[in-house]
């Protein structure tokens, strides 16, 4: 009991510095179009939902997000990851997302762990997001680049 008061003693402080968005997924945009037409991994609205736990710093955001969304190939794809975003400039964020991905579309349907890069310009109230996902053998066939909104529920 002790060490569970002293856990949410320490965290405490991050936890009230903390911000939730509503992850509103997207869009993407397959590089080569011909090729995930071809495959059939070429439906480029993907709706879903997720939720993002942020936690602003000076120079970095830290987040972690928990989603699911309908994916280029039909399929409903869950995913679960955290991140770190550089603050570029006032508004670009860049940064790096380890992500927990499962979905049928991709990896014979095996849940795998997934480095991705993302890109995001902040607005205040909204978060337009960007990540690639690229071609990686018996992974994922086409580059392609996913867009998504954070609205903060601050």
């Amino acid at each position: 009991m002790i060490r569970a008061l002293l856990v949410a003693g320490l965290l405490a402080p991050l936890l009230c510095r903390a911000d939730v968005g509503l992850n509103i997924y997207g869009l993407s945009w397959h590089l080569d179009a011909d090729k995930a037409q071809e495959k059939g991994v070429d439906h480029w609205f993907n709706p879903g939902l997720g939720v993002r736990y942020r936690v602003p710093g000076e120079r970095f955001d830290y987040f972690f997000d928990v989603g699911a969304y309908r994916d280029s190939g039909r399929n409903t794809a869950v995913l679960a990851g955290g991140a770190a975003h550089w603050r570029a400039t006032q508004s670009a964020r860049l940064g790096l997302a380890l992500v927990l991905f499962n979905s049928k579309t991709y990896n014979d349907g095996n849940t795998f762990v997934a480095p991705l890069p993302i890109a995001a310009w902040d607005f205040g109230p909204a978060q337009l997001n960007m990540a690639y996902m690229p071609k990686v053998s018996k992974v994922n066939d086409i580059n392609t680049l996913g867009f998504w909104l954070t609205y903060w529920l601050r």
